[in-house]
């Protein structure tokens, strides 16, 4: 495949959060010897301001926090016809399935009647059903990928729910795990389309961080071995890795979410997504980004997880030409 020519767009610097600010002004209340160095902290901490006032990540615009419940957000899926977003979180977490609002509530848990062995994306098809996509592997020695399907009619009936499961194993892994320089099999990305489901992978192979591969399997329940598609190869390091995934509602573009920014693919042929145009968004805000979809043709929502100075957050951002 020829190499696809990327557009970068150069977008504003935040550095700061509601927590950093509480941090800078316990530091900058207390009078210091050196004037100098107070007035110094004073600058910054009104700096700090001035961005936390716009509330403008890079502009990733802050919908809202997100409850500590939700602080390992790993993928998320907007209701059809609602602003509410379904959110699931990743493994070591329960198996539940949260319906969130723009302010930030859980409206709605849903005890999902299956292991998360480590669940990393939602997507949904034309009737409304949801796909829990359980193929997280950090390891590249699982056996046991697979994809969970809810009923619409089922999350209208609220908890203990039974799912059918749409397992698959890749066409080219015979080892598990293969060598650390083979290691291409992790994925966190799931998208819906034509009555297939389409897998990106994550790479695990070091100065190879940014190469997805593109798999579908049909949206079926059984046993299957994927088809393979084609490979995209973003940038080398660490934060070029494939996060998340999402498609728009007229099918014309999808979106592959990195820890600092968006890939926007259109123009493909069929199902070959890699095989149109790419335009990169940067945010230059990197978090550990792990959840995407399209509130609209023109407009993303995005999620992120909870770190060390602040909680996991709801974003907005708009695609501009």
């Amino acid at each position: 495949m020829e190499a696809l020519e990327v557009d970068r767009l150069e977008v504003s610097v935040a550095v700061a959060s509601e927590e950093a600010l509480a941090a800078v002004v316990s530091v900058v209340v207390v009078p210091q010897e050196v004037g100098n160095l107070y007035m110094k902290k004073l600058s910054i901490f009104f700096f700090l301001f001035i961005l936390l006032g716009c509330q403008n990540y890079g502009q990733l615009k802050v919908v809202t926090n997100l409850p500590k419940l939700l602080d390992e957000v790993s993928g998320i899926e907007k209701e059809a016809n609602s602003d509410k977003v379904w959110m699931i979180n990743d493994s070591g977490n329960k198996s539940e399935l949260y319906k969130v609002t723009s302010e930030g509530k859980i409206e709605k848990t849903i005890s999902i009647n299956a292991k998360n062995y480590d669940w990393e994306d939602l997507t949904s098809d034309d009737k409304g059903n949801l796909y829990i996509a359980d193929f997280g592997n950090n390891d590249n020695k699982r056996k046991n990928l697979v994809i969970l399907k809810i009923k619409k009619e089922d999350l209208l009936k609220g908890d203990n729910i039974e799912v059918e499961k749409i397992q698959f194993s890749y066409p080219n892994q015979t080892k598990f795990p293969p060598k650390k320089k083979d290691r291409f099999f992790d994925a966190e990305s799931l998208i819906y389309k034509d009555g297939f489901l389409y897998i990106f992978t994550k790479s695990r192979v070091k100065d190879q961080y940014g190469k997805t591969t593109l798999y579908k399997v049909p949206a079926t329940t059984g046993e299957h071995i994927a088809t393979y598609i084609s490979d995209y190869t973003n940038c080398s390091d660490a934060h070029c890795v494939i996060t998340a995934s999402a498609i728009s509602s007229d099918k014309n573009k999808v979106a592959l979410l990195t820890h600092q920014s968006v890939l926007i693919f259109t123009n493909f042929k069929g199902d070959d997504f890699f095989s149109g145009d790419v335009k990169e968004y940067i945010f230059n805000h990197i978090s550990q980004k792990e959840g995407v979809d399209f509130k609209d043709d023109t407009t993303l929502y995005i999620t992120d997880e909870a770190d060390k100075i602040g909680s996991s957050k709801l974003y907005e951002y708009v695609l501009k030409d």
